[in-house]
């Protein structure tokens, strides 16, 4: 049995990333921070973190939830294609999106927020719900609001 989780609002999520990642400057620290942080504060949620940019491809980076894809190729998936259209993307049934990867066959709906620096992609923020139509505008302003810390956080020429 899990433990109840903790609800924030928007304002208070966000006013906590900003707190956490402040004075941290290590992308990958801020990024396991931020998973925790969102997976244990939003409802209904069963992962939440972030997906790294390489050589061309998306890897598994910080997260919380179940076992996850370690790759997702440009263009692929939910993801994928957050990466390569460089805008967030809410999907209410995962099911009815053209090529969706099934990573956890509970996940019902996604959010995916691009991480940009300049016009560097970083990598994206992925947050699933074995609900459908869980995510909706408000959670796409928050998300994209943090994804903003945590590209704000890290050093140029850094990330």
């Amino acid at each position: 049995m899990t433990a109840p989780q903790k609800r924030l609002g928007a304002q208070e999520l966000v006013a906590a990333v900003a707190s956490v990642v402040a004075n941290e400057p290590d992308m990958i620290a801020d990024m396991a921070n931020i998973a925790a942080m969102i997976f244990e504060a939003l409802p209904d949620l069963n992962w939440a973190g972030f997906y790294i940019w390489k050589e061309g491809q998306l890897v598994l980076g910080p997260f919380q939830g179940r076992m996850a894809c370690t790759r997702i190729a440009y263009g692929k998936g939910v993801c994928g294609t957050v990466a390569r259209e460089r805008r967030t993307i809410i999907v209410p049934d995962v099911h009815a999106f053209p090529g969706h990867i099934a990573c956890d066959a509970a996940s019902a709906s996604e959010i995916v927020v691009p991480v940009i620096a300049g016009d560097r992609l970083l990598g994206v923020l992925d947050v699933d719900s074995p609900v459908r139509e869980r995510f909706s505008d408000t959670d796409r302003i928050m998300l994209e609001k943090i994804v903003d810390l945590l590209v704000r956080a890290i050093p140029v020429g850094t990330a």
